[in-house]
């Protein structure tokens, strides 16, 4: 049976990865801290065998005992609230807790995948994102914090691969949304439903031209694990490349909700918020055959009926 680590198994994504290694067979063990993460994405696999958890901050010395054969580092505080909240901590974890696992994969021998994001293009310049393309990001700027961190992790792994040969992947991941979302975790998914649900009015920062591509869980976990299967060694973009203005995505909430109490209102537009994100993923076709299965109408439905139940 082939052994991961997942850390920041706990989060969105990395609990769905979790799932997935346990349905196809993998003895997991879960690490995180539970800042942003939450055991309540994770208890129903704590009845299994082949499941573990340890809670633990992975900026600080991870060990791992026995063989480990693959390593995902999906720790880090993910949504701009929290980063903003918990700048060191995130700064902290793309740096120390990057260098930690990338230390403990080199003596496990083990392939290590790391979470880069879209946010290392920063506010771009270039439309779609290749991988090709270097970025726009003010790196002191309030946003710096969760991208810089990001660019730091992928150049850190890179040199390991380079300078010790590590068998690395690296996947820059653009917007995804799905099940266990927080809904306080002030990303535009869970805001825009939650206000909805509740009859308020959906908070749309700058005018709402700005764009969003949006990738349901399910196609972002299974590019993943393509990637992880595959022998790619440089960034590779996993994201739908279907666009849309966060001004039609509101209304479009509006209608699947239902709700007649519930419009829009507008605010002024956060400092260095990319105005436009939308990712090439030509090369993710190329490479790993990979492209979304989901529409976006088939995932907010699906989105809608999990946040029914969880918006209080």
């Amino acid at each position: 049976m082939a052994r991961v680590l997942v850390t920041g198994g706990a989060g969105f994504l990395g609990s769905h990865l979790c799932d997935r290694f346990i349905a196809d067979g993998y003895e997991v063990i879960c690490m995180d801290n539970l800042i942003t993460g939450d055991l309540r994405n994770i208890e129903h696999l704590f009845k299994k065998e082949n499941f573990s958890f340890y809670n633990h901050d992975v900026s600080k010395f991870v060990h791992v005992p026995g063989k480990l054969d693959f390593i995902l580092h999906f720790a880090s505080p993910a949504s701009p609230i929290d980063y903003l909240k918990m700048p060191i901590q995130t700064l902290k974890v793309g740096s120390l807790g990057t260098h930690n696992l990338l230390g403990l994969a080199k003596e496990k021998k083990s392939t290590i995948l790391i979470a880069s994001t879209s946010e290392v293009y920063g506010d771009p310049l270039e439309h779609p994102q290749k991988e090709s393309y270097w970025g726009n990001v003010n790196p002191i700027g309030p946003r710096g914090v969760y991208d810089e961190a990001k660019r730091f992790q992928e150049a850190m792994t890179m040199a390991y691969h380079t300078y010790h040969g590590l068998d690395i992947r690296i996947v820059r991941i653009f917007n995804t949304y799905g099940p266990r979302m927080r809904v306080d975790d002030g990303r535009v998914i869970p805001a825009f439903f939650s206000q909805a649900i509740k009859g308020e009015k959906l908070t749309i920062f700058g005018d709402g031209n700005q764009t969003r591509s949006f990738c349901y869980v399910d196609d972002q976990v299974e590019g993943i694990m393509r990637l992880l299967k595959s022998t790619y060694t440089l960034p590779i973009n996993i994201g739908n490349p279907e666009e849309v203005t966060i001004k039609e995505f509101a209304e479009e909430v509006l209608e699947i909700v239902g709700n007649p109490d519930a419009s829009i209102s507008y605010h002024p537009l956060p400092i260095d918020d990319p105005l436009r994100r939308r990712p090439d993923a030509s090369l993710a076709k190329e490479v790993l055959d990979w492209e979304p299965q989901y529409t976006r109408e088939e995932g907010m439905k699906k989105v809608y009926a999990y946040f029914k139940e969880v918006v209080k």
